[in-house]
């Protein structure tokens, strides 16, 4: 004989005076990770078979919500063709030994590094180089051109740093001031042209000026790299807006925010503003403790990243409930 039923705060007619456990199995529900109260009285699993539904109960079903699957989504980093492992790029200067350089490389997770083409010293004693304490299978090494202020001494600086058999990658820096170490844009232009037509890959330290990035990458720039904050600093990511706007401008080649990082979340800001990857050497070289700030900033750029990923929810001035209001039991 059929009964009626209060189901969820809802009517429900049943064909028939069921079980607890014949009611899940005629609703097509599943029997985990479920809880049944009849009559405000919570009914324990192992009675599911032995309870019967009469008419006028008053039933709730309950499960977790909020939760989904884990999807696997391949998220490369990629520049000119070449995938690295690891969105954090670590420079070889400021170290007190070699030894802790090459402990803050293992611990960074980083697989490039940068180091400065430089004149050899005729005068020190002849011994071991920096190059002995990267070990080529792991890092890919980016010669930079650090410190030159006029396109013919960058020019020249990649040119040797390339027949040198270090790489024809470069991360190119043409300085307009010597105080703040600002780039001097149009030159950095120039020099990128002269550069790509002898086939180098550039990645030119640059500001966030939307114009110039654009012109760069006419140039054939192989990723744009603007600074958070001036070099060595160590004041955190400066020009937000300049960052989010490029990164929403410019998506034809890799954004790498290049200077400025002080400690992990500004490493981790750099990536949750959509930057690609991050550029620092201070920031670890620095540091009291080298390797543990390595270690850190590997954990503030995949963190930032996935976070980015992710999609942040929107900024609200009033509270909003985490705890959905359907299915609430009253």
């Amino acid at each position: 004989m059929a009964i009626e039923i209060r189901l969820n705060g809802e009517n429900q007619r049943l064909p028939d005076s069921l079980s607890i456990l014949q009611l899940l199995e005629h609703l097509d529900l599943p029997k985990d990770l479920i809880a049944v109260e009849r009559n405000r009285t919570i009914v324990p699993k192992d009675q599911w078979e032995t309870v019967a539904v009469s008419s006028g109960d008053e039933l709730e079903i309950v499960h977790f919500v909020g939760g989904g699957e884990e999807t696997e989504e391949k998220d490369a980093f990629v520049i000119a063709g070449r995938e690295f492992k690891s969105r954090l790029i670590v420079g070889t200067g400021k170290y007190s030994t070699n030894q802790v350089m090459a402990e803050a490389h293992r611990r960074s997770g980083a697989d490039m590094v940068t180091v400065a083409v430089r004149r050899v010293d005729l005068k020190a004693p002849r011994g071991e180089s920096l190059l002995d304490y990267i070990d080529r299978e792991k890092f890919m090494i980016l010669p930079n051109t650090a410190a030159c202020y006029n396109v013919d001494d960058a020019v020249r600086t990649a040119r040797l740093g390339r027949e040198a058999g270090l790489s024809n990658w470069v991360k190119l820096e043409v300085i307009g001031d010597e105080k703040t170490l600002f780039p001097d844009t149009i030159a950095l232009i120039e020099a990128t042209k002269i550069l790509v037509k002898e086939g180098f890959i550039v990645l030119p330290y640059t500001t966030d000026d939307l114009i110039i990035a654009r012109k760069l990458i006419e140039a054939g720039a192989a990723a744009i790299m603007p600074l958070g904050a001036p070099i060595g600093s160590g004041m955190g990511i400066q020009n937000i807006a300049g960052i989010r706007i490029l990164r929403e401008m410019i998506t034809e080649v890799p954004l790498i925010v290049d200077a400025g990082v002080g400690t992990a979340s500004d490493a981790a800001i750099a990536m949750e503003l959509g930057a690609d990857g991050v550029l620092m050497n201070t920031a670890i070289a620095g540091a009291k403790d080298p390797g543990a700030m390595a270690e850190a900033m590997n954990f503030a750029v995949r963190a930032g990243r996935l976070a980015y990923k992710s999609g942040r929810i929107p900024r609200k001035l009033y509270a909003t409930a985490s705890s959905p209001l359907d299915g609430l039991i009253r």
